[in-house]
């Protein structure tokens, strides 16, 4: 009997679906890849030097404060004393991004203030790098100090000369005084990190630094170019003949303020800029070199 030729059911299906998958390749037979042909998209901007941020109250050492604050030395009491060395903290609900202290000295020739502030900035913004962003709050610090344009001739850094600092490459943080014209301390509005913001009290005067009266051309509030990645001084002298130096300057992405102002105990006294911005600026060094 003659047997008859028989092909299973299943290998022909096998053959079908081996024969479909083959002519569908076209191009090896691999899908199209959405991304393929795509740019890769740009490195994210590297973070900024400091992750943490020193306690301000422990920054300056005695000696400074003995310098800028002499009533300290002048305290009979021991306990009072070391309570004034040890500064008040202000308020911040980061340490890590921001770290201030205050402290005050009385005297029968004055009365000393002494101001610190630490802020380190983080940009949230992938596009923007901690360093970028901490320049910006810089240059909205020193546009709000209204500093006078130089004048022919001048250095950016002349008047009393500062200690050393490393140039390495500065959201929010917490109130700090500044003197107005009415020689009184303002408390500045929470700033956009959360915390209250020290540089965001204006000037009582309504032309700003200009309004120093009896300070010469190369003690007028200024740029610095020996401090820090950035940095300028400015100097008020209020009616009252108070006389508040601040110094701020950008480290990579920490900006660090310093207010000192004097109150003099005789009417008609001013206090000396040279003096006030000579040891301003030796801290503001001082400072920057304890950054690292």
């Amino acid at each position: 009997m003659q047997r008859k030729a028989y092909v299973p059911g299943a290998a022909v299906l096998l053959a079908a679906l081996l024969a479909a998958c083959t002519g569908g390749s076209g191009s090896g037979g691999r899908a199209t890849d959405p991304k393929a042909g795509s740019t890769t998209s740009a490195a994210a901007p590297q973070p900024g030097k400091y992750r943490t941020l020193a306690d301000a109250c422990s920054a300056v050492t005695h000696d400074t404060l003995d310098a800028l604050l002499p009533g300290l030395t002048r305290m009979a009491d021991q306990e009072q004393r070391d309570k004034a060395y040890q500064g008040d903290a202000a308020l911040t609900y980061n340490n890590d991004r921001r770290s201030g202290c205050r402290w005050k000295a009385e005297s029968t020739d004055a009365t000393d203030h002494l101001f610190v502030d630490f802020e380190r900035v983080v940009s949230y913004d992938n596009a923007v790098s901690d360093d970028n962003a901490a320049h910006q709050v810089y240059a909205t610090k020193e546009q709000a100090a209204n500093l006078p344009e130089p004048s022919a001739g001048s250095s950016s850094s002349s008047g009393s000369p500062a200690s050393p600092s490393p140039g390495s490459g500065s959201g929010s943080g917490f109130a700090s005084p500044s003197s107005s014209a009415s020689a009184s301390a303002t408390v500045s509005a929470a700033g956009a990190s959360g915390s209250p913001d020290p540089s965001a009290s204006a000037s009582g005067s309504p032309s700003g630094s200009p309004s120093v009266t009896g300070t010469p051309a190369d003690l007028q509030p200024r740029t610095l170019d020996d401090l820090g990645d950035e940095a300028f001084i400015d100097d008020e002298l209020s009616t009252a003949q108070q006389r508040t130096v601040t110094v701020v300057f950008r480290t990579s992405n920490v900006i660090v303020t310093i207010e000192y102002d004097e109150q003099p105990a005789a009417p008609g006294t001013t206090p000396s800029s040279e003096d006030m911005q000579d040891k301003a600026r030796k801290l503001a060094g001082q400072l920057a070199g304890s950054l690292g």
